[in-house]
């Protein structure tokens, strides 16, 4: 049986460490990309030529679905992404970068990434691995332990 007070205090130490991290990084989104803007290129970007399923791009941000087709709508309007309908999902939509907003998304990814590992120095590659495995199974995945790029 876990104990209670312990799980308290471990979800508490958690929550503060990622709002703490969140803010030293949050720096590295401004008017050229919002963290919004780049969660959703970060999936774009990774799929075959930088395109995905709007349906996969939701599935992957934190927002709601409402908000997640406004963001991406306004990503339209910017020149960062496309959008048309997905030929296998008559219901579907497909996301594509723009070069634009494939060229804004690696300038801040090269940033952000830096950031991200400067910050997570603290800890060591064994200890990262093992954080990454933790993390995974709150989030409950079945994956735990798969290797990583």
């Amino acid at each position: 049986m876990t104990d209670r007070r312990l799980a308290i205090d471990a979800w508490e130490s958690l929550f503060r460490a990622q709002h703490e991290v969140f803010e030293q990084i949050n720096g590295d989104f401004d008017d050229t990309l919002s963290q919004a803007e780049y969660d959703v290129l970060l999936t774009v970007t990774r799929g075959i030529d930088q395109t995905a399923r709007l349906r996969d791009v939701t599935a992957n941000m934190l927002i709601s679905q409402p908000s997640v087709s406004r963001l991406v709508d306004r990503m339209v309007a910017r020149g960062l992404i496309a959008k048309c309908a997905d030929p296998d999902d008559g219901r579907g939509s497909l996301v594509r970068a723009t070069d634009e907003g494939a060229a804004r998304f690696r300038q801040v990814a090269t940033a952000h990434g830096r950031a991200i590992a400067a910050r997570m120095a603290v800890l060591s590659d064994e200890e990262l691995a093992h954080l990454r495995d933790l993390t995974a199974k709150l989030r409950g995945s079945s994956d735990a332990g798969y290797p990583h790029r």
